[in-house]
């Protein structure tokens, strides 16, 4: 059984390292490199998928800061200097809400740029899988995300106060380590989808698979993720993030469907 996690990795000072920003920043830097290489196996310009990036992480950020802004803004009025303590919040709406203005910035940066939406699509994925299972990893080291009471040998059992203080964390009780699974989950749908980029068929089929991927991994792991603020659907039968996980699951579908549609269409055209 696990007991020694560290909800930070080392102080400077009187600077605080977070365990889950050094990860989740470990895991931004990573997936930004491997973009380059998988932007030039998809056919497109790594320089343009290089800004792409740095402008979907910006639009996430500020996203989610507006969103923690205008929930807690009566608090952050009265104490403007709790805006800082802000950056230690995660939520799974906060998730949501970053990635739709991540999303939503990307594709109004392709379209103006004139980049193929599917093969950046396509060299997007696998390096998002690896950021993502490194995001987790720092959830596991920070408690963020915790799991559900477990009587496993591999639970984990959290005992410093800071991770109660961040994230809401437990102590003292062992936990299924969730965010391991998580992570396990996204790097081995990194390496599906890398593998397969350099052997697609056509544009769009690893974005649909990636998404089919991503919804996959979601829904599974919240399982055995603690239901505490993650909103439930249907008398409980699910929680939000396996609700968007059911979304991204019909999405990837849709998305192979019609990708296969359009090549049966080009070859009809040419045959």
């Amino acid at each position: 059984m696990l007991t020694q996690v560290y909800p930070v990795f080392f102080h400077i000072g009187a600077v605080l390292i977070p365990s889950y920003g050094a990860m989740a920043a470990l895991g931004v830097l990573m997936a930004l490199f491997l973009a380059q290489r998988t932007a030039r196996i998809a056919g497109v310009d790594a320089g343009q998928v290089w800004n792409l990036c740095v402008v979907a992480l910006s639009a996430a950020l500020v996203g989610q800061r507006l969103l923690l802004i205008a929930i807690n803004w009566n608090d952050v009025r009265r104490h403007p200097t709790w805006m800082l303590g802000l950056a230690m919040i995660h939520h799974p709406l906060l998730g949501a809400a970053g990635a739709l203005a991540g999303v939503a910035s990307a594709g109004l940066y392709a379209h103006l740029k004139g980049l193929s939406v599917w093969s950046t699509a396509d060299a997007l994925a696998g390096p998002l899988a690896l950021g993502l299972a490194l995001e987790q990893f720092g959830g596991l080291l920070a408690g963020s995300g915790y799991g559900t009471a477990s009587t496993a040998r591999w639970a984990v059992t959290y005992v410093n106060p800071l991770a109660a203080r961040w994230s809401g964390t437990p102590l003292g009780i062992p936990l299924h380590p969730v965010q391991a699974y998580a992570a396990l989950g996204f790097f081995t749908l990194s390496a599906s989808l890398l593998a397969g980029l350099a052997a697609r068929r056509q544009q769009g089929d690893i974005a649909g698979s990636g998404l089919l991927g991503f919804g996959v991994v979601v829904f599974m792991t919240e399982l055995w993720r603690d239901p505490e603020g993650r909103g439930a659907l249907l008398g409980g039968m699910l929680d939000g993030p396996q609700a968007a996980a059911v979304l991204l699951v019909l999405a990837g579908g849709l998305v192979l469907m019609e990708r296969k549609g359009a090549s049966r269409k080009s070859e009809a055209q040419h045959g």
